[in-house]
């Protein structure tokens, strides 16, 4: 069994860019020897962690296999790799925060945003709703004599979401390529894709179904709970994971450094404050952590009760004794 963390990051396009500026953020800048075509690649500073360079779509694949521990994927890809069959399956991904087995998603990672939707041409007026489309699906058949098509590459979500909303009477068509064309080329009736904006949509004269997002999606930091997680492997994913939290952890919060009479009261007063952390403390001095939207709040308070001056700053990291993400992973893990 394998003693190295192996963690998969997209190969290419806006994603990658965005996850290694994500790990650089964390302190765990990634290397790779032979330049940006290598697909190998390590973590400054953390030995026992090798990066693989990978699809986005493979990666999902990969985690579901077990043969990466860690990996940065979309949500959508996740749940159509690795989601179950059948309407219950749908629903219960469809409100599961976390990801389907066998993975854990380990944090949200706030970018790469999209939504997985269902779109009809804008000519279909009298399309609004899912259940309206149920209806022209049945009358299709009946003046076309075959099913509705719908192209997308999305198949596994299709079929549950179609399903789940009483859709029946269909045919699935894979797109490999721009799927948001298929409409205006006569390959299919209706697409169910990804978009961000609806922009690239509304160009291609189509509409989204005011129920049909079938997903909101974004990047996330995965973990698969069928790789081998030895003890080696587990002490590298808790130092990432620990570097990770205090990142998460410093850009949701403020410092503030205030110059009072500090007394035992005053401690305890700050210190039974939700969302308030005592950092240090001299006789005429003190130092707060607190959430960011608190801070401004804080500093006035701390004003009133006779401090001379109040600074409020960012901070780069924050480093806890507890580790809720690892946490939260060992726990999946058993």
């Amino acid at each position: 069994m394998s003693e190295t963390l192996i963690v998969a990051v997209p190969s290419k396009g806006r994603l990658q860019e965005q996850t290694l500026a994500f790990f650089e953020r964390s302190g765990l800048p990634i290397r790779q020897a032979r330049g940006a075509r290598d697909y190998f690649g390590t973590i400054d500073g953390l030995p026992g962690v090798d990066v693989q360079f990978r699809s986005a779509s493979e990666i999902a694949r990969e985690i579901g296999a077990g043969n990466v521990h860690l990996a940065v994927t979309g949500i959508d890809l996740l749940h159509e790799t690795l989601g179950g069959d059948g309407e219950d399956g749908f629903e219960k991904h469809i409100v599961a925060e976390d990801a389907p087995a066998p993975a854990h998603i380990v944090t949200r990672l706030g970018f790469g945003h999209a939504d997985v939707v269902v779109a009809v041409p804008q000519a279909w007026l009298d399309v609004q709703s899912m259940a309206d489309l149920a209806d022209v699906a049945a009358r299709f058949r009946l003046k076309h004599h075959r099913p509705m098509r719908v192209a997308t590459k999305y198949v596994a979500l299709t079929r549950r979401f179609l399903t789940a909303h009483g859709v029946h009477d269909y045919l699935i068509v894979e797109s490999p390529g721009a799927t948001e064309g298929a409409p205006a080329a006569g390959t299919a009736e209706l697409i169910v894709d990804i978009t961000s904006t609806g922009r690239t949509l509304i160009e291609n004269g189509l509409k989204i179904v005011d129920d049909g997002v079938i997903m909101r999606s974004e990047a996330a930091l995965t973990a698969s709970l069928k790789a081998g997680w030895t003890p080696a492997v587990r002490k590298a994913c808790r130092t990432m994971l620990t570097r990770i939290a205090a990142d998460d952890r410093a850009r949701s919060v403020k410092k503030i450094d205030a110059a009072i009479t500090v007394t035992d009261s005053l401690k305890a007063d700050l210190t039974a404050r939700a969302g308030v952390t005592l950092a240090g403390s001299t006789a005429d001095s003190l130092s707060l952590i607190c959430p960011r939207k608190k801070a401004q709040t804080e500093a006035e308070r701390l004003i009133g009760l006779g401090a001379r001056t109040v600074t409020i700053s960012s901070v780069e990291y924050v480093f806890e004794a507890e580790n809720a993400l690892f946490d939260a992973l060992e726990a999946r893990l058993g």
